[in-house]
């Protein structure tokens, strides 16, 4: 008597099949079709053109003409669309690293207090992201004014010598900008941190305090790690603002005086429909964009939990 191997039999009944698309995996490509086709149309359609536009020299009317990188060449070594990109830079402290700091330390003052209040408190630092920038804006120019609340309580306690147009001054105007920016985000970074030290198990703070460890050793060695996740969407997040700044730079100083507080954000704007440059404001453009992601990539390289 012949015994045939059943393990022969099952090999071959165990190798995958390849079929063709079923008729339910095509329906389920027709239901994203729709925001694919938006998709293609809104972001990366126009995102291509951009990049093509940046390698002409073109008014946005007549026929444009090839130019290669000549564009991507004046970045770099105009001192105007340069100095647009730095001032960018310079926002990132003001943005990103000192609503960062703030919003940790008053985290670590808020842990372990009652909710007395705390919603109202939230709201109050929260009021800056549910204002509009044009309003915010607005608000500050005139807070930064002459004859604002800054410099009439510098009057007031004797300090007059130091009250100035805060705005119209170019060793000062960055400066106001980014206090204005500090303002806005540092209420967003709490939000966060709060929510997230929120999850963090009580149980490690009661270990914590029991082996002996203060406030401060509490905090810097429970608290801080377990906010690693949130402190790096704050700094995306932050970066990206201050980076693409353009509304409130536009309604409080108009990138004055003397190009002090201009932006490339500003610059695109003003280049292609004031300058009718398009090929240089794309430019700027895809180099603002390429900057963002370097920023973003080394923060979530930076604050990503190793293994």
């Amino acid at each position: 008597m012949i015994v045939v191997p059943k393990a022969e039999g099952r090999g071959l009944a165990s190798r995958p099949s390849r079929r063709r698309p079923s008729s339910r995996s095509l329906r389920a490509y027709l239901y994203i079709l729709p925001a694919a086709i938006v998709y293609i149309g809104f972001s990366l359609w126009p995102a291509l053109n951009t990049v093509y536009y940046s390698l002409l020299r073109w008014d946005g009317l007549n026929a444009g003409v090839w130019i290669g990188a000549d564009n991507y060449v004046n970045v770099f070594t105009d001192p105007k669309l340069l100095g647009s990109v730095l001032h960018s830079c310079v926002l990132i402290v003001f943005f990103a690293f000192i609503p960062i700091t703030i919003g940790l330390l008053l985290t670590g003052l808020l842990m372990g207090k009652g909710t007395k209040g705390m919603t109202a408190f939230r709201v109050i630092y929260f009021l800056p992201q549910v204002v509009p920038l044009v309003a915010v804006g607005v608000t500050w120019r005139w807070i930064f004014s002459d004859e604002g609340i800054i410099n009439t309580v510098l009057r007031a306690i004797g300090l007059g010598a130091l009250a100035q147009p805060w705005l119209a001054e170019p060793s000062t105007a960055l400066i106001a900008i980014g206090v204005v920016g500090s303002w806005c985000m540092t209420g967003l970074c709490m939000m966060l941190f709060i929510s997230g030290a929120q999850k963090i198990d009580s149980s490690l703070l009661e270990a914590a305090a029991m082996d002996g460890a203060g406030p401060m050793r509490r905090f810097m060695a429970v608290v801080l790690p377990g906010l690693r996740g949130e402190i790096s969407i704050a700094a995306v997040l932050t970066t990206i603002a201050a980076l693409a700044s353009f509304d409130l730079i536009y309604v409080t100083t108009g990138g004055g005086p003397q190009d002090a507080t201009t932006v490339p954000g500003l610059l695109v704007f003003r280049l292609a429909f004031s300058y009718n440059q398009v090929g240089q404001a794309a430019a700027l453009a895809i180099v603002l964009t390429v900057l963002i992601l370097i920023f973003v990539t080394v923060i979530r390289r930076l604050t990503r939990e190793k293994a």
